[in-house]
């Protein structure tokens, strides 16, 4: 298993990656946001495009770059639910993630859940395994997936933290938005702009990361 350093404060930057146009825009509109409210700075969100492959070169290329070397890395956007009762808008906060039998271990999960929770009262956050693929998944599949102990899926965190920490030891983690569930199934990502409020969400979770990266930053006791 990939481990990531233990929360000791050597990460100066955060790198949001994401796969995803809207997704995009929803994060780069929360950083806006609070950085017209005095919010930190040395924030980067980065598109990777759709997929693992394109997560992995998109994010090797970005930590190798001078700025980014030490980064933290958050992987975010949206993701399927995997486990029956599960709601588009709910968020997913990792424990780990795992993508062809390489299990990437989150850092300080259980705090950045809790700062999720603060950001978006009212939203359910489920914690646990966030599984990767390399296309949508439908059906029959997800009950395939959740069997494995995954609550989750999505085609880009799993390779982005395995690449993040290939690029250099740094704290990694991951926050999704559901939009897809077993008993709520798109029919087509360009529905996400339609009725589920997941853009909106993906926006107001920005705090949540900036409290998370902050208590990185902090010397350890």
């Amino acid at each position: 298993m990939a481990r990531p350093p233990e929360p000791a404060g050597s990460a100066a930057r955060l790198l949001i990656a994401c796969a995803l146009g809207i997704e995009k825009a929803a994060l780069r509109s929360g950083v806006r946001a609070l950085d017209a409210d005095g919010g930190p700075g040395d924030v980067t969100v980065l598109r990777t495009g759709m997929g693992p492959v394109n997560a992995e070169r998109a994010v090797l290329a970005a930590c190798a770059s001078s700025p980014l070397r030490e980064a933290a890395v958050v992987a975010s956007g949206f993701c399927a639910g995997l486990a029956p009762g599960m709601h588009p808008g709910d968020l997913v906060v990792a424990d780990e993630t795992r993508v062809d039998e390489v299990t990437t271990a989150c850092t300080a999960a259980g705090l950045l859940r809790q700062a999720v929770a603060r950001a978006v009262p009212g939203r359910t956050v489920h914690g646990g395994l966030l599984t990767g693929v390399d296309h949508v998944v439908r059906g029959s599949e997800r009950a395939r997936l959740e069997a494995t102990g995954a609550i989750a899926v999505d085609m880009e965190s799993a390779a982005t933290l395995s690449s993040a920490l290939r690029a250099g030891p740094r704290p990694v983690a991951a926050v999704r938005v559901v939009v897809d569930a077993p008993e709520h199934e798109l029919v087509r990502i360009g529905t996400v702009r339609g009725g589920i409020s997941a853009f909106r969400v993906l926006r107001a979770v920005l705090p949540a990361f900036y409290e998370w990266h902050r208590s990185l930053l902090l010397p350890r006791r």
